[in-house]
């Protein structure tokens, strides 16, 4: 049990970060630390896929009793939404990088709003986030916390993740739109409109 654990606990560790510090991301004003966070979010989101895929290649090349065997098996949950990451959310942060190195070589440059609201996207932080979260119950489990022993556990377990994840979802759609329309110019009013009708 010992070292089922010991194997869950990096594994959430880097996901946990992964997903405080891109909830962090559209608070930074500044274009110089947006970049340098972004490529540590990167760089966090490649470990966490990577370690998720080898404990899950593990556990399948093993005898199955081996503590390998019970880490990949609680981590099931979290493939998921880390396939989601693998996918969507580190081609974002990369193009994001990108957009935020244009403003590398000018030290104190505020970050554009829109660069703001593309951190702010519910792709970039909400699969690291669910698979954050994802991964708790394995970890809770390897620790002598059987959630799914008692049916009178399982069902609010399950129901309080679900609105974890609704909670966290709505969040980030508001704080994307909310950026989103700063980042639009606003309409110039014509003249020649508001003026009286001349034929």
């Amino acid at each position: 049990m010992e070292s089922q654990l010991t194997i869950l606990l990096p594994v959430a560790a880097v996901w946990l970060a992964a997903g405080v510090l891109a909830d962090r991301l559209p608070r930074l004003r500044d274009a110089r630390a947006l970049r340098r966070r972004t490529g540590w979010l990167l760089a966090l989101a490649l470990a966490g896929v990577a370690l998720l895929a080898a404990v899950s290649i593990g556990g399948m090349s093993s005898a199955g009793t081996a503590p390998i065997d019970r880490a990949a098996a609680g981590l099931t949950l979290a493939t998921g939404p880390a396939l989601v990451v693998a996918l969507c959310s580190v081609r974002r942060i990369r193009r994001l990088r990108a957009g935020a190195g244009a403003f590398y070589t000018a030290p104190g440059t505020p970050a554009p709003h829109g660069l703001r609201a593309a951190a702010a996207h519910p792709l970039v932080g909400l699969p690291l986030q669910v698979t954050a979260l994802a991964t708790l119950p394995a970890v809770i489990g390897a620790a002598g916390a059987d959630l799914g022993a008692e049916p009178g556990v399982t069902g609010p377990a399950i129901t309080v993740g679900a609105l974890a994840v609704a909670v966290i979802g709505v969040r980030h759609a508001l704080r994307h739109s909310r950026l989103i329309e700063r980042a639009q110019p606003t309409a110039a009013r014509s003249a020649r409109a508001a003026g009286p009708l001349h034929v």
